[in-house]
């Protein structure tokens, strides 16, 4: 069987961006991210006009996400970039991730979250956990109503981020997946 999916954003689970501003949690490190994307050009010429994009990581989360026994997915608006600026401090391979395209964000009229209906089509009956700051009851039900395998929609607090607890309850759920089912 293959592994569940750990779909994972960065602000909010990773990067605790609600904390107080002034202090960086114990245990991260500040990144400071260029803001802007584009030619080197481009980049510059936003660099001088912006402040770069604080960025709080914890190194430990990395092999902590890796022994959880899920195939890890970036579901962030960083992309691919998180690949360039997340993956490397936390020491996380470059991972695939979840093309939002005309989707990001875009507001539903239903409520639900602009991420959920792409996660839910990457993972195509697959087995997931999605971890974020910004899923609802809403989400959850959509989920429910249009995903064939198991999916756990797994809030974080943006003010301190993924904690122990929370790795716990991921380990929990992919070891669930791993029970025999009684058939009838």
């Amino acid at each position: 069987m293959n592994r569940p999916l750990l779909f994972l954003d960065v602000d909010g689970p990773l990067n605790p961006y609600a904390a107080q501003s002034e202090k960086c949690p114990d245990g991260y490190t500040t990144l400071r991210v260029p803001q802007g994307s584009g030619t080197p050009d481009e980049n510059r010429e936003l660099s001088a006009r912006r402040h770069p994009l604080q960025v709080w990581l914890n190194p430990e989360h990395g092999p902590s996400l890796i022994q959880l026994g899920y195939e890890l997915c970036w579901a962030t608006t960083w992309m691919d970039d998180a690949n360039r600026w997340i993956a490397p401090v936390l020491g996380l391979p470059e991972l695939p991730f979840v093309d939002f395209g005309d989707a990001l964000f875009q507001d539903r009229p239903d409520g639900v979250h602009w991420k959920t209906g792409p996660l839910v089509g990457y993972a195509n009956g697959r087995p997931f956990t999605w971890v974020d700051d910004e899923q609802s009851g809403l989400d959850q039900a959509y989920v429910t109503a249009h995903h064939r395998g198991p999916g756990l929609l797994h809030h974080v607090n943006p003010r301190i981020g993924l904690r122990e607890d929370d790795f716990r309850r991921l380990a929990d759920f992919a070891r669930s997946l791993d029970t025999p089912r009684a058939t009838g």
